[in-house]
């Protein structure tokens, strides 16, 4: 398989030419247009002076060949130290602004890669792995910040070698006409690791987004892994993920290093022609010995920074590399597409299906040809088998994935004329596991309301089991959920994420219930949360508690994505169709009469 095997670029990811790159990181860069010309004006004096440095040292030797006092000497040595000290200091004033300039410029690129994650559908981070994703948004924003600063570096050792090539045409035009002769020769070999070192740094952050992904996934799952005692198997799986990145940033390694000894054996070998042929020429009359040494001097000024450039190379292709990872982030196209994006006004919440047809993958429908209509204020408990199209009928109003045909509207306006932040604002949503983040207890609550009060809170609380709930919290609403909610129960949990969305008051209320098994005085309570919900919306339930579905006002039994009964719960259970089947099979047993008579039945054994 080799060592690339598994590292194949993401859907989204695309190709960029250098030119393309080069143009949209100048125009990030457009913004810091003031420190660009400072950095320029520090970058050309920088240049000037370490050009310049070889002339100085030459004239200073001619210099004291011929008046070789001691006042002299200390004084040609005071200059170069000077020379030193202003160049440190010039060079130290640039670099402090050309990271700030860097920093900002990154800070936004990285805001403006998050921005589109966070815009991305559901649907996208059921294809791609969400450790990928943070691996762009961070490891490679940050490659991408020393890309900026090694092509400064490389500007300004250019800006070098080009006033250094005058003064080489000045001293000794034959020799320099040699010296550029042999540029090409340079250019060839380093232009050969182009494309390799492209292609090998690429697979190199790939691999190490593997590795951000894998440790994600397994910490994530920690509990479910020691529940199991699985600890060795996530260890392995972890395991594996980094010495693959290690083989191939191993092999990464090995082929930028060849950069560095090619460049120095030319280089070498510049200097050794250069020697020979100046050698010869001094010896024939044809150049005078300090001329030639004023060459050599100015050569290796020269050679250095072209010999950097393509050494420096194989870094820009890395910066690159993640420059590319980072815009096809922010370039991917999103899945759900918005037609127009009108101000969404308070909805009444009717919603309706007309003909629409949905598949999450093209071979495998789930909704053909369906149609629903929901009047305002109904709810609606949808029930059936895995599969059968519950949730993609909620995710759909949800407008978390895009239907393939159809039409889908609200209030009688088509879903994809909505601004979606408006829209949103106007829904209320509850996952089969709810999602706490760490904090508090009120931080939750106040997700999508920051401005609620506390009293307005309490007073919430309050209607739901007279607030008990509330008080078996240990500080109550400023207790600490912990990571995921961790620390509360998964009837806690249900309470907070129910309060979060009675705070907000919706318009479309969509609840995926959990399955999880739950004390009676703890289900009195999310069902008084539930009836608060229910009494002022629009409700899609996907509901797996039967006190739930005995309370909507319809229920939809769906098998295979199509409705196949409809009615209330007494209704449904008279035609002794489907509906009595997944009663008697999965809601029958939640029944006070099926307890009571459970119970009877055991006293009587």
């Amino acid at each position: 398989m080799g060592f690339f095997s598994g590292l194949g670029a993401e859907n989204y990811d695309r190709e960029y030419s250098d030119r393309e790159l080069t143009k949209r990181i100048a125009g990030g860069f457009s913004v810091q247009r003031k420190r660009i010309i400072s950095i320029s004006m520090l970058v050309t004096i920088v240049a000037l002076i370490s050009a310049a440095t070889p002339i100085i040292i030459s004239r200073s030797l001619e210099a004291l060949d011929t008046r070789p006092t001691m006042e002299a000497t200390l004084l040609i040595g005071g200059g170069v130290f000077m020379i030193g000290v202003l160049n440190w200091g010039i060079n130290w004033l640039r670099r402090s602004i050309t990271a700030r300039a860097i920093g900002d410029v990154v800070m936004e690129l990285r805001t403006s890669a998050f921005r589109a994650a966070a815009d991305h559908d559901l649907s996208f981070y059921d294809k791609f792995s969400s450790g990928r994703i943070v691996s762009r948004i961070t490891s490679d924003t940050k490659d991408f910040g020393q890309l900026v600063t090694i092509v400064t570096d490389v500007t300004a050792q250019l800006i070098q070698a080009s006033i250094l090539m005058v003064v080489l045409f000045r001293t000794e035009w034959k020799l320099t006409l040699l010296v550029i002769a042999y540029l090409p020769v340079i250019f060839f070999i380093t232009s050969g690791f182009r494309k390799m070192a492209r292609k090998v740094t690429r697979n190199g952050m790939r691999a190490m987004a593997e590795v951000n992904a894998t440790i994600k996934e397994t910490v994530s799952g920690i509990s479910v892994a020691k529940n199991f005692r699985q600890e060795m198997s996530i260890f392995g799986t972890f395991d594996t993920a980094n010495k693959d990145s290690y083989r191939v940033n191993v092999r990464r390694g090995f082929v930028l290093a060849l950069v560095f000894p090619a460049l120095n054996a030319m280089g070498g070998i510049a200097t050794v022609i250069m020697v020979y042929v100046g050698g010869w020429s001094a010896a024939q009359g044809g150049v005078t010995a300090a001329a030639w040494f004023l060459f050599l001097l100015s050569l290796n000024h020269f050679l250095f920074p072209i010999m950097n450039l393509s050494a420096f190379w194989a870094q820009i292709q890395q910066g690159l590399s993640a420059a590319e990872r980072v815009y096809a982030l922010i370039d991917a196209d999103p899945n759900v597409i918005q037609e127009d994006a009108q101000e969404v006004k308070q909805l009444k919440g009717g919603v309706r299906f007309e003909k629409v047809d949905f598949h999450y993958i093209s071979s495998e429908p789930i909704l053909s040809q369906f149609n629903l209509l929901i009047p305002p204020g109904e709810n609606l408990a949808l029930v059936g088998h895995t599969g059968a199209g519950k949730s993609s009928i909620a995710k759909l109003i949800a407008r978390f994935y895009e239907f393939q045909s159809g039409k889908l509207t609200l209030d009688g306006q088509d879903i994809r004329s909505f601004d979606l932040t408006s829209y949103h604002r106007q829904l209320g949503i509850v996952s089969q596991v709810p999602f706490l983040f760490s904090g508090t207890v009120a931080e939750n609550i106040r997700y999508a309301c920051p401005n609620a009060t506390e009293a307005s809170m309490l007073k919430m609380a309050r209607k739901i089991g007279d607030g008990e709930w509330l008080e078996t919290l240990p500080n109550g609403f400023d207790s600490e959920v912990g990571e995921r909610g961790g620390r509360l129960s998964m009837g806690q949990r249900q309470l907070v994420a129910l309060m979060r969305v009675l705070i907000q008051n919706p318009a479309i209320f969509i609840l995926d219930e959990a399955t999880a098994s739950i004390d009676p005085f703890t289900e009195w309570q999310i069902q008084q949360a539930l009836n608060l919900i229910l009494e002022n919306t629009t409700s899609i339930l996907i509901a797996h508690r039967l006190s739930t579905i005995k309370s909507a006002d319809r229920i939809l039994v769906m098998e295979n994505g199509g409705i196949i009964e409809e009615g209330d719960h007494d209704n449904l259970l008279a035609k002794e169709g489907h509906y009595a089947e997944l009663y008697n099979t999965y809601f029958r047993h939640q029944s006070l009469a099926y307890v009571e008579g459970a119970r009877e039945f055991s006293d009587g054994d």
